[in-house]
């Protein structure tokens, strides 16, 4: 991640752009804005990106789409911007890849804060933990270090930033009983709302990529009133 992280904002309204662009760039980070996916593209390829902020709904474009392009195409990190009350379009963004969402209107402190935590886990994932340290369970291997995950047969399981920190949260509380609140604490260093479902969609898609039943899941269990547990034996290497 450079040094100073730069964030790319794209949204097809210029007043947010600009709102958005003047109290990050006062925050100290590098910030360039893009009103479509062509604009995007151009300065991705001019000079590295650690953060897209980008709305999901744009004038002839789906913005979900590019959250998926995005995360297959690249390492950058994905923050999405839904109207209020549009759940489905939240957890879609977080099915297609995205880190994290943020309802409009949002308030920037909060914004800044989501900010803060992404780029926070990706610099973690970059070079914060020990060297070496590798996890084993029901035949995955799980690098710590490298943030990869391999399955039984040894290919590669690609994981989003906000996958991988809950996976490496209930590898490192294996066989604990896990809240809600307690995941987020532990996988995405915030507070939830009242109606944050971010967790459960979350443990679905790992579920998915961990080839669970999701009707019959063996590995990440729920336990009903208290959240999950984590239920094979963990090997640390």
């Amino acid at each position: 991640m450079n040094e100073t992280p730069h964030i790319l904002v794209l949204d097809d309204q210029a007043e947010i752009r600009d709102f958005v662009e003047d109290y990050l760039s006062s925050e100290g980070y590098r910030v360039s804005t893009a009103a479509g996916s062509a604009e995007m593209r151009r300065i991705m390829t001019q000079s590295a990106v650690d953060l897209v902020i980008l709305d999901v709904v744009l004038p002839g474009e789906d913005g979900l789409s590019l959250a998926r392009q995005l995360h297959e195409e690249s390492q950058v990190g994905i923050l999405i911007l839904t109207g209020r009350g549009e759940t489905i379009d939240r957890i879609l963004g977080l099915e297609m890849g995205a880190d994290d969402y943020l309802a409009k209107p949002f308030h920037l402190r909060e914004l800044l804060a989501r900010v803060k935590s992404i780029l926070r886990r990706r610099s973690a994932g970059a070079g914060e933990r020990k060297p070496g340290v590798k996890a084993r369970f029901s035949g995955w291997n799980l690098d710590l270090t490298s943030r990869e995950l391999f399955s039984p047969s040894g290919v590669e399981v690609r994981l989003t930033t906000g996958e991988f920190d809950l996976l490496a949260a209930f590898v490192n509380n294996a066989n604990q009983i896990l809240s809600r609140d307690r995941l987020l604490d532990l996988a995405r260093n915030r507070e939830a709302g009242p109606f944050d479902r971010t967790i459960d969609v979350q443990v679905g898609r790992l579920r998915r990529k961990l080839g669970e039943d999701p009707q019959k899941p063996t590995m990440i269990k729920t336990v009903r009133g208290s959240g999950y547990i984590f239920t094979p034996a963990v090997e640390v290497i």
